[in-house]
């Protein structure tokens, strides 16, 4: 799933080749990615592009006349930009073209989503806080104004454990999965340890590893094409997605915990005292 960074990064390069730009045409392939209709799609066609701007993990096109076409790409979508766009419309079918946006220069972007699961949404909104998630987003951690008290009194009395806090896109926006479990190595913390639990020095560790992380991972991507980002990111991490594979601090190997749809990875030795966390699938080898 892209997070953060990513869509930083999507937003910078949007940014260059948007702005200023008529938009044409709004195709939409897969009718379920529409998630408002008044006004329809095809209302910011005939109108430039002003700024593009992100909110957590949503790109937010904004047009000339005020309205917002605001794109969360979920766990399996991307946009895949195009010098030049395929002449004539793109046929509805089973392939992974979700929707199309084509400018007056004959460059656009296509959104596609792979899977079955099919989460990638579209709004046209007047307002970008129409839409339910960008409207119960917490702070955006790499914002000026995201100080170490602030954390603070966001963890404080949260009864979560660290990995779920930090997912919640209502206590901090943009956070998901794989920064989650990169920002908890950097921290030397547990994914399982209680928020409310952490002292003012260990508050300011994970302040510190949530912006450091963050930031580096925002300066790898920052200047790549749309195309590149996902392997960037791939390449960047540490821990998550890579489990069996020696942590790049100490060596010890990287474990995994599973859930009913997502997982967590971790390293023993950097965040759990050298203790392996009990996984519900092997929960009977760790007795």
């Amino acid at each position: 799933m892209p997070e953060l960074p990513e869509v930083e990064a999507l937003k910078d390069f949007l940014t260059e080749r948007l702005v200023g730009h008529e938009i044409v045409r709004v195709l939409p392939v897969a009718i379920s990615v529409l998630k408002t209709y008044d006004p329809p799609v095809t209302a910011v066609e005939g109108h430039r592009v002003g700024a593009v701007h992100r909110h957590g993990k949503f790109l937010d096109l904004e047009t000339g006349d005020g309205l917002h076409l605001v794109t969360h790409l979920a766990r399996a979508g991307w946009l895949h930009w195009k010098d030049r766009l395929p002449d004539g419309p793109p046929r509805p079918g089973k392939g992974p073209l979700a929707l199309r946006v084509a400018l007056e220069t004959g460059e656009g972007f296509d959104l596609t989503e792979a899977g079955t699961q099919k989460r990638l949404a579209v709004y046209v909104v007047r307002d970008p806080h129409d839409v339910p998630g960008v409207a119960r987003l917490g702070p955006d951690p790499l914002a000026a104004d995201f100080d170490e008290p602030r954390l603070a009194a966001l963890l404080a009395g949260e009864r979560r454990q660290l990995k779920g806090a930090l997912r919640d896109q209502s206590l901090l926006a943009g956070v998901g999965n794989a920064y989650s479990d990169e920002i908890l190595h950097a921290a030397r913390m547990s994914p399982f340890k209680l928020a409310a639990t952490l002292t003012p020095d260990e508050t300011h560790t994970l302040y510190t590893a949530l912006r450091t992380t963050l930031t580096e991972a925002v300066e790898r991507s920052r200047g790549l094409a749309a195309g590149r980002l996902k392997a960037e990111k791939k390449s960047g991490l540490r821990v998550h997605g890579r489990t069996g594979e020696p942590c790049p601090v100490c060596g010890d190997t990287v474990r995994e915990v599973s859930f009913s749809d997502s997982s967590l990875q971790y390293c023993p030795t950097c965040q759990t005292g050298g203790k392996p966390l009990a996984d519900r699938r092997m929960s009977r080898l760790l007795k």
